[in-house]
């Protein structure tokens, strides 16, 4: 049972760190940092808008505008913060894992 609960937690680590990333480019992408023209950059971008939107859309719709900030990012990162610390304080305890 451990592994399972390792391996659901480097899952949500990943994903954090995808998340992260996906803002940062948002933001390089905004400023005109990174060549859009370029075919690799559009790509990475693509993955992250792909990897990233089905999370951060529901989230959206709860959050009202506020302009020209995007905090559904944050959001889901302490909810993804909020389930790895139920899972290592609740789960695995309950589940007799150590």
């Amino acid at each position: 049972m451990y592994a399972l609960i390792s391996t659901i937690d480097v899952a949500l680590n990943l994903y954090s760190w995808v998340i992260i990333a996906s803002a940062v480019f948002s933001w390089l992408y905004a400023f005109n940092v990174v060549n859009s023209n370029n075919r690799f950059v559009g790509m990475i971008g693509e993955f992250l808008y792909r990897a990233t939107e089905p999370a951060l859309r529901p989230i959206r719709r709860f959050i009202p505008n506020l302009g020209g900030l995007d905090i559904s990012p944050i959001v889901l990162l302490l909810l993804i913060m909020f389930i790895r610390t139920l899972l290592w304080t609740s789960v695995a305890p309950a589940l007799g894992v150590r």
